[in-house]
């Protein structure tokens, strides 16, 4: 059997449709792989059955590389251009697996983003009783002394509060929302249309 990855590739839509799992959706972008049979597109390591098995990495990372360029307001679906045409248990029972594997890669992402926030809040708190104590102190150290030393010790306890602040502020304004656009991502490839395509020879 051929690498996946040599194969997963842009192909035009001359061949007929042989099998198909739904109709198209209005303003769906395709996302087109080209395989020599379904068994490629999953993870052949898995034993789990066929609707709960996983997709090969490369078929995975292939789809959601293309699925990151499609406008949010448009749709997607998988067309699988096949060289050899699969049994039609396997043929109806693409589009479920594909869903359901996005499905729980979706749940995944979404407790990720969860544990994130929950995260960002505790070393919010965390750090904003720290920067109010590291002032506190500051002032009350500088109460007693006014030198050099005390001049020092004031603005290396206002420096060390405020950069305990860093990683509540690097999770509120950077961190999160690439976890949450993953959701989204997983969240439309776990409803998209799987379209089957064999060449005219192997659909008859």
């Amino acid at each position: 059997m051929p690498a996946l990855h040599d194969s997963l590739t842009q192909v035009s839509t001359h061949e007929n449709v042989a099998a198909t799992a739904g109709m198209t959706v209005a303003r769906a972008t395709p996302i087109k792989v080209q395989l020599r049979e379904i068994a490629q597109l999953f993870n052949s390591m898995d034993p789990s059955p066929f609707h709960d098995r996983d997709l090969d990495a490369d078929a995975e990372e292939f789809i959601l590389s293309w699925a990151r360029e499609v406008p949010p307001e448009h749709e997607v679906e998988l067309v699988i251009h096949l060289e050899t045409m699969p049994s039609p248990e396997r043929a109806a029972g693409v589009e479920l697996a594909v869903q359901h594997y996005f499905a729980h890669r979706a749940e995944i992402k979404q407790r990720e983003y969860r544990q994130l926030l929950r995260h960002g809040r505790i070393s919010l708190l965390v750090s904003l009783v720290f920067l109010a104590s590291c002032l506190f102190l500051s002032e009350l150290f500088a109460q007693f002394d006014e030198g050099t030393l005390a001049r020092i010790v004031k603005e290396g306890f206002t420096i060390a509060g405020w950069v305990a602040m860093w990683k509540p502020l690097q999770v509120y304004l950077y961190d999160w929302w690439p976890v949450r656009s993953e959701v989204r991502i997983f969240q439309r490839l776990a409803r998209m249309r799987v379209l089957l395509v064999v060449p005219m020879s192997s659909a008859t």
